[in-house]
C-alpha cells in the first residue's frame, strides 16, 4: 500500500499541469525502452533525450532549468522520479568540477555544460528539487556527465541508506544504461563505501580482485599517495592468495587464534569445495545462504542480507563527509564536532589556518545578521553568505569547500548549522551559542591507520561463536587479518595501498558501428599558447559522403558547442589535409575512427574558465610520487608554496597543521651548513613545522 501511494502524487501533479506524463520502464530504462539512438555523440544524443524522454518542470534550481523522467517499478508499483538539471557553466557558482581535479582531470578543458542526473531519497519523490540539491549527499542517485562526456558518479545510496524500496545493485544498473545509451566516454566514482565499519574497496578487492563497481565494469584509475596500477595489483594477489593454513599457524602466539582458527574450521566444513586461501574464504562467507542444521535456525534470524545491494552508507567519499539525511533535518543532532576536528579529517588542498579562518569570517556574517534580528535568529541563504565572506576572501573556491563542510560544527563560542527552510524551501544557515544548546562531547575523530582501528565487537572476550552471524565473522576476519596481521610489513602494505586506491573509472570505446551510414572522428585542436596539452579529442560523427570541408565546419561546431575557451574557434585547415580541397569526399582520404588535427583562430585565451583546475597555479610535488591533486590532505609549503601530503609530511590527520609550514627543500636552501641535523628552528609567534631533510617528516616545535 505504501509503494504504490507513493506514486500517486507524481502523476496527479502531471494531470494538474495538463501534461500527459511518459512513463517508462524502470528496469528497462535506456535499454530497449528508450527510443535513443545511442550511435551520436553524449553532447547531441543528451538534448534527444531531454526532448523525447522527459518533460520540463514549471520551476528551477538556482536559475537551472530542470527536467523529470518518471520510470515505472513494476514490481514494486512505483513511480521514481529521475530528474536532469543543465547547469550552465558561465552563470554557475561553481563553474570549475572539483571531482575533475581530484580525479586526475585537471587539465580538461572547463564544459560549456555539466548534467546532474538526480534521483532524491524516497520521502521527496513528490517535493520539488531545492536549490541545496548539489550538496545532498543522501540522493539515491546523483550522477554528473560534462558536455564532452566524461563525468563522475557522486553518490548512489540504496535500502539501508535512506531507500524503503529501492537497492543499490539496481539504482547502479539504471545509471550504467544511460551512460551507455547516452555515449558517455569516461565516468569516474570515488569509493569510500563502509559497510560494519568495513572498507568495501578491501574487502571486495581480496574476495573478488575488484571492487564492488568493477560489476560494472569500472576499473583502477589512480591512487592516492602515488599508488599505481601495479601496486594495486600486487597488493590484491597478495592479501588473496594468503593460505588458511598458514594464517592460523601465524596467528598461534596471538590472543585471536582461537577464534580465527573456529571460524576457518567452521565455513571449511560448511563449504562443499575446498576452502585454501584468504579470497576462498571471504567469497565464500560473502555468498553464504545456508549453514548446519543445528544453527540454521539462528543464522537464517541474523542471515547475511546481500552484499553489497543495500549498502549501509553512500558509495562515495563525499556522502561520508557530509552526512545530511533527513533524519538530521527533522530532528536536531544530538552531537555536534568542532570545525577544526571536522577539517583536520577532510581532504583539502588550503592549509588549516585558512579553512578555519573562512570558517569565522562566515561565522560574523551570520552572527550579525542574527543581531540585526535582535538575537531571533534568521537564517541566510547559502548564496548571501557567500556574498558576505567574499568582501574579505576572495577565493570562491575555498569559500565553497568551507560552506560544504558547515553543518552541525562548532567555530568559537558558536554551533553552525543548516537546514532547508520550509516556507522557502531555501537551504539557509543558522547559528546558535554554544551555551543555549548545551555542550555535547565531541565525536571521535575516525582514525585511519588502519591497524589502530578500534577492536573488533566479536573478540575473544565476547566468546566468539562461529556461524551466529555471518557478518560478525567477516568483520573479526577484515579487522584482524587484512588490517592487523601480526608482524607482516607486507600484508600491512598491500593492505593500505589497496585503502589508498580510492578512484575507479569506467571507460566506454568509441562506438564505430555504424560504418555504413556514418564516419566517427577523434579531433584535437592546435594550439601553441596553450601550456597544457588536451588529453583528449572530441568526437565528431559525419555521414558517409561528407567532405573535407563538411568535416572542418562539423569538427569547429563540435568545439564551439563543448568547451567555454574554443567558443568562438574557427577551423581553417585540418593537419596533414592542407592540399586536399574542401569539396573533396573524406570517403576513402580518411578511415572511419582515426584521431585528426585541427588548427584555426578565435581560441579565447582570456577566459578563466579554461581549465577544470581553475585560475590556481598551484604545484604537487610529494615524496611519495604525487605530481596532482589526488584528494587526499595537503598541505602548502609557506616558502615554495609547493602542497604536499600532510600524511606523508609526518602530520596525523587528526593533528591540526601549524600556522607555518617549511618542507625540507626549503630547510637545506636556509640552513645548509645544518643540513645534516634532524630539523630547523625559525623563532615565530607560535607553532612552527619542520620537514627534515633525510626524511621528509615533519617536526613540530613550539615557542
Amino acid at each position: 500500500m505504501s509503494s504504490s501511494s507513493s506514486s500517486i502524487p507524481i502523476l496527479d501533479a502531471c494531470r494538474k499541469r495538463k501534461r500527459k506524463p511518459k512513463l517508462y520502464g524502470f528496469q528497462s530504462f535506456a535499454d530497449a525502452d528508450c527510443p535513443i539512438s545511442s550511435a551520436g555523440t553524449f553532447r547531441d544524443n543528451i538534448r534527444v533525450f531531454l526532448q523525447e524522454c522527459a518533460a520540463q518542470e514549471d520551476y528551477s534550481v538556482q536559475g537551472m532549468p530542470i527536467w523529470c523522467t518518471l520510470l515505472v517499478h513494476k514490481s514494486r508499483s512505483l513511480v521514481v522520479p529521475l530528474y536532469t538539471i543543465e547547469e550552465n557553466v558561465k552563470y554557475s557558482q561553481r563553474p570549475y568540477c572539483d571531482y575533475c581535479r581530484c580525479t586526475g582531470w585537471s587539465n580538461h578543458f572547463v564544459s560549456k555544460r555539466k548534467y546532474h542526473l538526480v534521483i532524491p531519497t524516497d520521502t521527496l519523490w513528490n517535493k520539488p528539487l531545492d536549490d541545496g540539491v548539489f550538496d545532498i549527499q543522501t540522493h539515491l542517485l546523483h550522477g554528473l556527465i560534462h558536455a564532452n562526456g566524461f563525468g563522475h558518479l557522486v553518490c548512489i545510496n540504496g535500502i539501508e541508506a535512506g531507500s524503503k524500496y529501492l537497492c543499490g545493485r539496481e539504482i547502479m544498473d539504471l545509471w550504467d544504461r544511460i551512460c551507455t545509451n547516452l555515449q558517455a566516454r569516461k565516468i569516474t566514482v570515488e569509493d569510500t563505501s563502509k559497510k560494519r565499519s568495513m572498507d568495501i574497496r578491501l574487502l571486495y578487492g581480496v574476495a573478488y580482485g575488484h571492487p564492488w563497481f568493477g560489476r560494472w565494469g569500472y576499473k583502477f584509475y589512480h591512487g592516492s599517495f602515488g599508488v599505481k596500477d601495479h601496486h594495486y595489483n600486487r597488493a590484491l594477489e597478495i592479501l588473496s592468495s594468503l593460505k588458511l593454513d598458514k594464517i592460523i599457524e601465524d596467528f598461534v602466539e596471538t590472543e585471536q587464534f582461537k577464534e580465527i582458527k573456529k571460524i576457518i574450521r567452521h565455513y571449511r566444513d560448511l563449504s562443499e569445495t575446498q576452502l585454501i586461501t584468504m579470497r576462498d574464504m571471504l567469497k565464500f562467507m560473502l555468498t553464504i545462504k545456508s549453514s548446519t542444521p543445528t544453527q540454521k535456525k539462528t543464522i537464517v534470524a541474523n542471515s547475511l542480507p546481500q552484499f553489497p545491494n543495500s549498502p549501509k552508507h553512500s558509495l562515495t567519499r563525499s556522502s561520508l563527509q557530509n552526512k545530511t539525511s533527513l533524519a538530521a533535518k527533522e530532528k536536531p543532532p544530538l552531537k555536534h564536532r568542532k570545525f577544526s576536528s571536522v577539517m583536520a579529517n577532510m581532504d583539502s588542498r588550503w592549509p588549516q589556518r585558512r579553512l578555519e579562518f573562512a570558517a569565522e569570517v562566515i561565522v560574523s556574517a551570520l552572527k550579525e545578521k542574527k543581531e540585526r534580528n535582535f538575537g531571533r535568529g534568521g537564517g541566510m541563504t547559502r548564496q548571501d553568505v557567500r556574498d558576505a565572506a567574499r568582501l574579505h576572501i576572495g577565493d570562491t573556491g575555498l569559500l565553497d569547500y568551507v560552506l560544504k563542510s558547515l553543518n552541525n560544527v562548532v567555530v568559537g563560542n558558536h554551533i553552525v548549522r543548516r537546514a532547508v527552510n520550509p516556507m522557502t524551501r531555501i537551504l539557509e544557515f543558522t547559528i546558535h551559542d554554544l551555551n543555549v544548546v548545551g555542550s555535547e562531547p565531541e565525536l571521535p575523530a575516525p582514525n585511519p591507520k588502519p591497524r589502530l582501528l578500534p577492536s573488533s565487537p566479536s573478540s575473544s572476550s565476547t566468546g566468539l561463536i562461529p556461524g551466529l552471524d555471518v557478518y560478525n565473522d567477516v568483520v573479526f576476519l577484515y579487522r584482524h587479518v587484512l588490517l592487523g596481521y601480526p608482524e607482516s610489513e607486507l600484508v600491512d602494505s598491500a593492505s593500505q595501498a589497496i585503502l589508498d586506491t580510492k578512484h575507479f573509472v569506467k571507460e566506454w570505446p568509441l562506438k564505430d558501428e555504424d560504418e555504413d551510414q556514418r564516419l566517427t572522428f577523434v579531433c584535437r585542436f592546435k594550439e601553441s599558447e596553450f601550456k597544457r596539452e588536451s588529453p583528449h579529442g572530441e568526437i565528431v560523427v559525419v555521414p558517409l559522403h561528407t567532405t573535407v570541408g563538411e568535416l572542418k565546419t562539423a569538427a569547429e561546431v563540435a568545439l564551439n558547442d563543448t568547451y567555454c575557451v574554443t567558443e568562438s574557434f574557427k577551423v581553417s585547415e585540418i593537419v596533414g589535409l592542407e592540399e586536399v580541397e574542401d569539396a573533396e569526399l573524406l570517403f576513402g582520404t580518411l578511415e572511419s575512427g582515426v584521431e585528426i588535427s585541427v588548427r584555426g583562430s578565435g581560441v579565447d585565451l582570456e577566459t578563466q574558465l579554461r581549465y577544470q583546475s581553475g585560475c590556481d597555479t598551484w604545484m604537487v610535488r610529494c615524496e611519495c610520487g604525487a605530481r596532482d591533486d589526488d584528494g587526499e590532505r595537503m598541505v602548502a609549503c609557506d616558502i615554495c608554496e609547493v602542497w604536499q601530503h600532510t600524511r606523508c609530511c609526518g602530520i596525523g590527520d587528526e593533528e591540526t597543521v601549524p600556522p607555518l609550514f617549511v618542507c625540507s627543500a626549503c630547510c637545506g636552501s636556509l640552513a645548509p651548513q645544518r643540513s645534516e641535523t634532524a630539523g630547523f628552528g625559525f623563532e615565530c609567534g607560535g607553532d612552527l613545522l619542520l620537514s627534515t631533510p633525510a626524511t621528509g617528516c615533519g617536526v613540530a616545535l613550539g615557542y
